[in-house]
């Protein structure tokens, strides 16, 4: 079997203070981070035992993993199975780099926000320098927050040019059509962010082939849906696994919507679907322009 599981345990402490986010500067008690130890240890030990099927693994805490020593030995050990396709982190990128020359670059990825006001900027800038010498796979990315758009371009400025930079639409924020050239810009995919996506009774991957598994073992098709398909440990989960068509309205989240089949992200993400790097025919030509895939409107 090939799934692809995104994982996220009990951990919600934060070391930023994002205005935006509901987990800024929040800290969990020694007791709460215990849990979250030994939720993800039951995981990775799970994960590395699944030797007849192949698995891809994003980690989408709600606070920020890589400050925890658990976390980046997680991915590093997950990242020399070889049945292990992929295992990406979404980081902040405010831990230290340095314990990546441990992991497989070959599988370990890391998708990274950068948070103005959060870090120094040349500091974050430098962090993904040290990525890119230790040759592990990275995105880059920005919320589209207008105050943001001059640090997104400063960044595609210093940035390599192979290193793709993704932008988010700001949660709530209705650009206009002149605003999203401006993004669109920097990033030729942020036209399938800025609006959510029609999903109701499209076919959808998660449920079949992408699972979301919570610190319990809970799997459910994604982490919008809350209908529980079974348990990851004790392999009821794989019963409930089949074709589903979405339930909700609308779906607005990239690591949603990525795997609506009714989207070509697949073959645009081809190779890079969970660390949210495109393949280098989609990294700078905007989408629809004079390609194959049409642009979001």
């Amino acid at each position: 079997m090939d799934l692809t599981i995104l994982y996220r345990g009990p951990l919600a402490s934060c070391d930023y203070d994002c205005p935006y986010c509901p987990f800024a500067k929040r800290r969990d008690t020694r007791a709460e981070l215990r849990a979250d130890r030994a939720a993800l240890d039951r995981f990775t030990a799970w994960a590395a035992a699944q030797q007849g099927d192949r698995l891809s693994v994003l980690f989408t805490p709600w606070g920020e993993g890589l400050v925890r020593s658990w976390y980046r030995r997680a991915l590093v050990d997950l990242s020399h199975q070889p049945h292990v396709d992929r295992v990406a982190i979404q980081t902040n990128l405010s831990c230290r780099t340095d314990w990546l020359a441990e992991a497989d670059p070959a599988s370990v990825a890391l998708w990274c926000t950068y948070h103005p006001g959060q870090t120094p900027y040349a500091r974050f800038l430098s962090k993904v320098g040290e990525l890119a010498d230790l040759g592990i796979r990275h995105s880059v990315g920005i919320v589209g927050l207008p105050e943001n758009l001059p640090h997104a371009r400063r960044l595609r400025a210093d940035l390599p040019e192979g290193v793709y930079l993704w932008a988010n639409a700001a949660e709530g924020h209705t650009y206009t059509d002149a605003e999203a050239d401006d993004w669109t810009a920097l990033d030729p995919l942020f036209p399938y962010s800025r609006r959510p996506h029609r999903s109701a009774g499209l076919p959808c991957r998660t449920g079949e082939s992408v699972i979301s598994v919570d610190g319990g073992g809970t799997v459910r098709r994604c982490h919008f849906v809350r209908t529980e398909l079974g348990n990851l440990y004790d392999g009821s989960y794989r019963a409930a696994l089949a074709p589903r068509r979405c339930p909700l309205a609308v779906c607005d989240c990239h690591i949603g919507y990525v795997h609506l089949e009714t989207l070509p992200l697949y073959d645009v993400f081809a190779g890079g679907v969970l660390e949210r790097i495109p393949g280098p025919a989609h990294r700078h030509v905007p989408v629809g322009a004079g390609g194959v895939f049409p642009v979001p409107r």
